[in-house]
């Protein structure tokens, strides 16, 4: 080969090095800026966050993938995955699953880590409201006894891993929500709460679903677990 075609043959190999590097700018912290941040304000010393986690999603823009939502202040669910708490303060969240049961590739993380008292607290209803599982405080969810996981909320950063309830086998395979914003008349689903101290400074932490969901893809970790808005998202601590 020629010192000229060489010479071509790395040019284009850079443009294309190049271009790749926009691309993965543009979809992904480009994509990431558009998103709105829900910002939580405390009161006496604490701050509820609201969460529900969908089988789907309500934006055109991307395929029909499974969602965690985002509630604002005032009560309105947000497709975003990006919101602020306060620097050392009590975070309790809520989290609504309405997505089907899941066993966990690894059951490691049936095991609640990280929040206060490594426990969750869980409720279970049917399509018709009907509660069947009534505020069970637990540390441990086990997927592979039970299919009752439908993903995970977790921080990495501050060694929190939560597996996030679902509701059961049956109704997992039937009623489950068909449009998101899901609500809890008409669907199954489930109700899980716990809490945490956010640090005491500030800083951006990433939290994700670690259950793979991303079908399709290697690993099952592409898709909506590698896409902010989707089932990856970043949590702000603001300092005072």
């Amino acid at each position: 080969m020629s010192v000229t075609a060489r010479a071509a043959s790395l040019l284009v190999a850079f443009l294309a090095v190049v271009g790749l590097g926009i691309f993965v700018a543009l979809y992904y912290i480009g994509g990431q800026s558009a998103l709105p941040t829900v910002h939580y304000a405390a009161s006496g010393g604490q701050v509820n966050v609201v969460l529900q986690e969908d089988p789907q999603n309500n934006s055109a823009s991307k395929p029909d993938w499974v969602s965690y939502y985002v509630q604002d202040p005032s009560g309105n669910w947000i497709h975003t995955t990006l919101f602020s708490v306060p620097a050392n303060t009590k975070v309790n969240v809520t989290i609504y699953g309405y997505d089907g049961c899941t066993p966990l590739r690894n059951n490691f993380f049936s095991q609640v880590q990280g929040t206060i008292g490594n426990t969750v607290t869980v409720s279970q209803f049917d399509q018709h409201g009907k509660e069947y599982v009534s505020d069970q405080t637990t540390s441990v969810i086990d997927s592979w006894a039970n299919c009752n996981v439908g993903h995970t909320f977790a921080i990495p950063g501050m060694n929190l891993y939560v597996p996030v309830a679902s509701p059961n086998a049956q109704l997992s395979a039937n009623n489950l929500c068909s449009s998101s914003p899901c609500t809890t008349s008409g669907n199954p689903y489930a109700k899980e709460t716990f809490s945490f101290i956010s640090p005491a400074h500030g800083g951006n932490f990433r939290w994700q679903c670690l259950i793979p969901c991303g079908g399709g893809f290697i690993d099952g970790n592409g898709g909506p677990m590698a896409t902010v808005g989707y089932m990856m998202g970043n949590m702000d601590v603001v300092s005072s």
